[in-house]
């Protein structure tokens, strides 16, 4: 059965390889989460420090003091912009190895579909082999059977 042997290292190497995808697939789901969050952080902490500028700008803000806050504005506007294209490139990751988890996982039950059917069909061999010997015997054991009733019913 070196076909069998064959067949059953397809399934374990594809295994394998569902596996490491799976770990690969959940690091880069994690790492997406984490992007997210630093975004929504990002974006919180902006909507803060723009509330906390406009209150100082009702109570009084010198040209200096509102340059500032402009330019700390202008930082996070452009760290926002740099967040979103990390998030934009961690959900293309997560995208590609999902796509590389689902196509190992094809491949992993294909040969899993193919033991299967080997095994099937090994079975359905023993069956047949056993079913014959069976067979054989039966037929040996009817043949070598003494015959006891030889005698028929009135010819005593």
């Amino acid at each position: 059965m070196a076909n069998h042997s064959a067949i059953q290292t397809l399934v374990e190497l594809a295994t394998r390889e569902v596996d490491e995808s799976a770990k690969r697939l959940g690091l880069a789901m994690r790492a997406h989460e984490d992007n997210e969050q630093k975004l929504v952080m990002l974006l919180q902490y902006r909507e803060d420090y723009a509330n906390r500028c406009q209150q100082e700008l009702t109570t009084g803000l010198t040209t200096q003091g509102y340059q500032n806050f402009r330019t700390f504005l202008n930082k996070l506007d452009d760290a926002i912009d740099g967040q979103r294209e990390i998030v934009k490139r961690s959900r293309n990751n997560v995208d590609t190895e999902h796509h590389a988890w689902q196509s190992a996982e094809r491949k992993r039950m294909s040969y899993d579909t193919l033991a299967q059917r080997a095994q099937q069909k090994e079975n359905q061999q023993n069956s047949r082999r056993e079913q014959k010997a069976t067979d054989e015997y039966a037929s040996r054991n009817q043949a070598n059977r003494p015959h006891a009733y030889k005698h028929t019913v009135g010819h005593e």
